[in-house]
């Protein structure tokens, strides 16, 4: 049965009582657990760097890339680089071929990265792979949701949306888990001595790289710095399960509904509903309903927002929601946490498995955000989480400056004399820091829904991009301020970025939670015009 582009409502319920489902049903449950399998790459692939960067560092002899600071900022950089360009370009995919369509792309994408960059044979093409992993990333970053948005069921959408972040934390504490079970199994970063000009050690004899990297003119013989390439292909295994698993479910009903595809739409949404609990007429009579009132709404285009002063002062709200949100510092925590244990006292080995208690704390934060977000206002999380990382963040600070700097030495090791509970008070603030970070994350929350609705696609699309440009910012930053400024202030200037997003939120945040987007529209417009 063929209907118009603006069917009847009888039309449309001889439709839906005649169409079957497209295939197979498919549990609502199951559709969300394949789905945020991309979420899950997301947070794998953008926290196994951490445990791959201290064998990066080995030399080209012992199975490493000889990276410096600046490569470093470079490989972290690339993907959030790849990741501000697949969140737009991806959007508009989404739009154009389907969200099913284009998570099944995403993840081909994220096997070709995947591999590449584990085959990688110097920075140069590693970075080229992190770019291509990067744009797969982004673009589950705003597709994944998508789907799940549009396909769960009014009475549990906000619970089903919820899953896809904790699944990027539950991502990042899998990678951590595994770069410290592959790295417990090789005894920590090593190297075979050649010859070493000290006389220290002697040929042929195996020591950690934290003591072989600061003994000048030391020769290598071979290491085992291949193991970051076993961290990194093992993000190929959800990614293949990703592509098997999207090609059983459906298509969003909502984006055949947004191209007058009724039929389709029909047999999609009977396919993971449950028609004793979820009535299918009345949710495509709300599909077309909407396909009605936008098709009297003009779009607006991104340069008609900027020209209007209201729309540009919220899409200038919504872009440093994203900014601070990198500021916080949370993807130096994410990338290089085993680089800041090792500034504090321990060895690379201890730090690659000591990451997985970040991880772990991580994971509980954003399953109470869910409940934060659930219960308190937008702003006022969104305040939680500020203040507590300014005070983690000058703490790290302070013991770094005061506890830790006194005892490094000309050569930049940490001497013995440190007193023993310093290291492990820098694991307990770098723990409170992660899991203030993401028990208290609002800031998407608030990003989709401060947009009015003429905008909202193109709007979200440029803050999430804003968000990524920034993590790139402070990936490529992060180490050579390590190296350059010393952890004291770099975690001192963090501190003071936040202070900033503290008062952003205080006095210029929007809260969102009480009213209608309907009803939001039409209060920000009267209070930003």
């Amino acid at each position: 049965m063929t209907l118009p582009p603006d069917p009847s409502a009888e039309e449309l319920a001889d439709l839906v009582a005649s169409t079957p489902p497209s295939g197979k049903r498919r549990p609502i449950g199951l559709l969300v657990a394949v789905a945020t399998l991309g979420s899950l790459l997301f947070g794998y692939d953008t926290g196994v760097i951490a445990g791959a960067l201290p064998y990066l560092y080995l030399p080209t002899a012992g199975g490493g890339l000889a990276l410096t600071p600046l490569d470093e900022g470079l490989v972290g950089g690339c993907l959030a680089v790849g990741a501000a360009i697949g969140a737009i370009v991806g959007g508009r995919l989404a739009d154009r071929h389907g969200r099913r369509h284009n998570i099944l792309l995403l993840a081909l994408i994220f096997i070709v990265g995947t591999v590449g960059s584990a085959l990688a044979g110097n920075v140069l093409i590693l970075s080229l792979f992190r770019v291509v992993l990067g744009f797969a990333v982004g673009g589950a970053s705003s597709s994944v949701p998508m789907y799940l948005s549009e396909s769960a069921p009014q009475r549990i959408r906000g619970p089903l949306v919820a899953v896809d972040q904790f699944m990027i934390v539950f991502g990042q504490l899998l990678a951590y888990s595994t770069n410290a079970m592959l790295s417990a199994s090789r005894g920590g970063p090593q190297v075979q001595v050649a010859s070493d000009p000290t006389g220290q050690f002697a040929a042929g004899s195996w020591i950690p790289w934290d003591l072989a990297g600061h003994i000048e003119g030391l020769v290598v013989a071979a290491g085992n710095g291949g193991v970051w390439r076993y961290m990194l292909v093992l993000g190929t295994l959800p990614a293949i399960a990703l592509w098997i698993g999207m090609r059983l479910m459906p298509e969003s009903s909502r984006w055949y509904a947004a191209k007058h595809r009724y039929y389709e739409a029909i047999g999609a949404l009977k396919r993971i509903r449950d028609e004793r609990r979820d009535g299918v007429g009345a949710e495509i009579q709300g599909m077309v309903e909407v396909q009605r009132v936008e098709g009297r709404q003009a779009r607006w285009t991104l340069r008609q927002a900027w020209s209007t002063r209201w729309t540009r002062r919220v899409l200038v709200i919504g872009c440093f929601l994203g900014i601070f949100d990198q500021l916080t510092g949370i993807n130096t925590a994410m990338y290089y946490l085993p680089k800041v244990l090792v500034a504090a006292g321990f060895s690379s080995a201890d730090a690659i498995t000591l990451n997985v208690v970040t991880g772990i704390a991580s994971t509980i934060g954003a399953g109470i955000g869910i409940y934060l977000v659930g219960r308190l206002a937008r702003r006022h999380v969104g305040i939680y989480q500020e203040t507590g990382i300014v005070l983690a963040l000058f703490s790290l600070a302070l013991v770094f400056g005061f506890g830790i700097a006194p005892h490094i030495d000309a050569s930049g090791a940490i001497a013995a004399t440190v007193p023993a509970y310093l290291p492990w008070l820098v694991l307990a603030l770098v723990t409170l820091f992660v899991f203030f970070k993401q028990s208290g994350t609002v800031n998407w929350v608030l990003v989709s829904e401060i947009f009015p609705a003429r905008i909202r696609g193109t709007a979200q699309g440029v803050a999430v991009a804003a968000g990524w440009i920034m993590n790139a910012v402070v990936t490529f930053a992060f180490p050579l301020m390590i190296a350059y400024l010393g952890p004291a202030w770099t975690f001192a200037c963090f501190g003071l970025f936040n202070v900033f997003a503290l008062l952003f939120y205080l006095r210029i945040v929007p809260e969102t939670k009480f009213v209608s987007l309907e009803q939001l529209e039409q209060d920000l417009q009267a209070r930003f015009s």
